[in-house]
């Protein structure tokens, strides 16, 4: 007797299928490990992004972090929330206080985030400036005025905290 193709595929198909027998109790165990795990450590610690080029003066603060808009300032390039905006060395060679392509990106943030309720409008002014603690006061006041001037009334400077010995 002679098979078709199909036939063939099908009687093929069927002697290299091997049962596979699953324990799936071990498997919801191992799963119901990994989620106690990352549920206990997903703590109430708040950090901010600190790329390697910033190094952050230190302080002996006790208060965490706000969720705001962050300022990196490092030695060559100003970011805000990643993105890079003005380079360090163009905005001190520039005379105004005011960081035009800053406060664009300030602008546009402030602009984006909605305020559903009133009593939360405050929050939505608030930005954190994390910058070198080798960068001049001069840039630094720069970029408080360029905040400013985008309606960020509410200034924090990031710190690494200092561990008293």
């Amino acid at each position: 007797m002679k098979l078709t193709p199909l036939q063939k595929r099908a009687e093929r198909r069927s002697r290299n299928q091997t049962m596979v027998d699953m324990n799936l109790v071990s498997l919801i165990d191992v799963f119901t490990i990994l989620i106690f795990f990352l549920l206990s450590n997903s703590g109430g610690i708040e950090t901010l992004p600190s790329p390697k080029a910033v190094l952050l003066p230190e302080s002996v603060a006790e208060t965490t972090p706000r969720d705001t808009v962050v300022v990196i300032v490092s030695g060559t390039e100003i970011l805000v929330d990643g993105r890079k905006v003005a380079s360090v060395s163009d905005v001190l060679a520039q005379e105004s206080d005011l960081v035009e392509p800053l406060k664009a990106e300030l602008d546009l943030l402030q602009s984006s985030r909605q305020v559903i309720r009133t009593e939360n409008e405050g929050l939505s002014k608030r930005i954190t400036i994390m910058g070198d603690k080798e960068i001049p006061y001069r840039l630094l006041r720069k970029i408080m005025v360029t905040s400013a001037r985008a309606n960020f009334s509410d200034v924090s400077f990031a710190v690494r905290q200092r561990l008293e010995s």
